[in-house]
């Protein structure tokens, strides 16, 4: 790791370890599995790890503000000294924008954070999305039934996956794409 990832893995811990410890399960698997992937972003290996690290810091507690964990995330880092890169990887992270309309935040979203299309947001949006709660492997599908029953049939995030879905596999198949061309 270098200095950026070492910072983020460090600011994860301190906010998610013992406040969310099945958030930061989850944070910690998709973060080795983004370290594992940095290959396929053309040089952009550490600051897919330092997203992978930093992508729900949003759900903290002290950090946690309008209720959508992107943008609340993304924010505070740019407030301590993260990159405008980094905090719109955050922001953007696994479809995020599809939330942010759900959430009548899309405008201040796009505002405040660009977004992305890259092989390091899909790669970041990989690890995320075949990564379970409790930092178990999954398929992509199979995250996506774990959301959903977790959340319920009628909420916002199950809702908004429903609109996400078709970006989120292109996203994942552009990922896959690239590690059949470049074995691991």
């Amino acid at each position: 790791m270098s200095a950026i990832s070492d910072r983020a893995a460090g600011v994860a811990q301190q906010h998610l370890a013992v406040a969310l410890p099945r958030r930061w399960r989850h944070v910690h698997a998709v973060a080795a599995k983004a370290a594992r992937l940095g290959p396929l972003t053309n040089n952009d290996g550490e600051i897919l790890l330092a997203a992978a690290w930093l992508h729900d810091i949003g759900y903290a507690p002290k950090i946690a503000d309008t209720g959508f964990h992107a943008l609340d995330g993304a924010r505070w880092l740019v407030r301590e000294g993260f990159s405008e890169r980094l905090a719109g990887l955050v922001a953007h992270h696994s479809c995020a924008s599809f939330e942010a309309q759900e959430r009548g935040l899309a405008d201040v979203l796009a505002a405040e954070f660009p977004c992305e299309e890259s092989a390091t947001s899909d790669a970041l949006a990989f690890a995320d999305m075949t990564t379970g709660p409790d930092g178990q492997d999954l398929a992509v599908g199979e995250r996506l039934a774990e959301i959903r029953d977790r959340y319920g049939p009628d909420h916002l995030v199950t809702l908004f996956w429903r609109r996400a879905e078709p970006a989120l596999m292109a996203s994942i198949r552009r990922t896959q794409a690239r590690m059949a061309a470049q074995p691991m």
